[in-house]
C-alpha cells in the first residue's frame, strides 16, 4: 500500500511537471529571429543588429518593375532591412560611405529599394524597441514606419545583383575587411546588395 501510495504520487508530480512546462514549450519563437553582424578593425568595433524574416516558401519575394520592393517596405516609405524594429549598425570608427564622413556612433540602417539599384541610408533618427503610436509623434521609428530623410547622414548607392541561388533567411554580413574598410552585404531570396565602407583617416 505504502509502495502503491509512492508511485501515485510520483506520478501526479509528474504530470504537474509536465503541466508546468507546457505553457513554455507552446511558446512561439518569433518568426522573425534577431540577428547581428559584426567586424573588427584596428581596436573598433561595428555591429550591425536586426531581425531575420525567413521566405517560408514565398518565391520573388522582391517583385519585379514598379512593383519591386513593394511587399518588403510593406506600406513605410523605404524597407527597414530586415523585420520588425529598426536595423541598427553601430561603429566605433569613423567610416566614410559614399564619398561622407559617417562619425563614430550609432545610427539607423535603411535600404531603399529599386531593381538594380539599392541605396542605403545611414541615419541619425531615433527609433523605439517596442512599437509605441505615441512615441511616433515625437519622430521615433519603428522599422521604417515614420522615417523622415531629414535625419540622413549619407544615402550611398549600393552593388546589386541576382543571384543563382536563394538565400532562404535575409543575412547581412561583412566581407572584405581589411584595415582599409570593407564592405557590408544585405543578402535574401536571390537578391544582394553591397555597400562599401572605408575607415575615415
Amino acid at each position: 500500500m505504502h509502495r502503491h501510495t509512492i508511485c501515485r504520487l510520483l506520478v501526479l508530480s509528474l504530470c504537474l511537471a509536465v503541466m508546468g512546462f507546457a505553457p513554455v514549450a507552446a511558446q512561439e519563437r518569433p518568426s522573425s529571429p534577431e540577428g547581428a553582424a559584426s567586424t573588427q578593425i584596428g581596436d573598433a568595433w561595428i555591429d550591425i543588429t536586426y531581425s531575420r524574416p525567413i521566405l517560408r516558401g514565398r518565391n520573388g519575394i522582391f517583385g519585379a518593375g514598379d512593383e519591386y520592393g513593394q511587399a518588403l517596405n510593406a506600406g513605410g516609405p523605404v524597407w527597414r532591412a530586415g523585420a520588425n524594429v529598426t536595423t541598427r549598425i553601430k561603429t566605433g570608427a569613423d567610416l566614410m560611405i559614399g564619398g561622407t564622413t559617417v562619425p563614430a556612433g550609432e545610427y539607423s540602417f535603411f535600404i531603399e529599394l529599386k531593381e538594380g539599384a539599392w541605396t542605403a541610408i545611414i541615419s541619425k533618427q531615433d527609433y523605439m524597441e517596442t512599437f509605441d503610436r505615441d512615441k511616433m509623434a515625437e519622430g521615433l521609428t519603428w522599422g521604417a514606419y515614420g522615417y523622415n530623410p531629414e535625419h540622413d547622414v549619407v544615402r550611398a548607392d549600393m552593388v546589386t545583383s541576382t543571384e543563382a541561388f536563394s538565400i532562404d533567411q535575409m543575412t547581412i554580413l561583412f566581407t572584405g575587411v581589411s584595415d582599409a574598410g570593407g564592405e557590408i552585404v544585405v543578402m535574401w531570396d536571390n537578391q544582394m546588395g553591397t555597400l562599401p565602407f572605408g575607415v575615415a583617416p
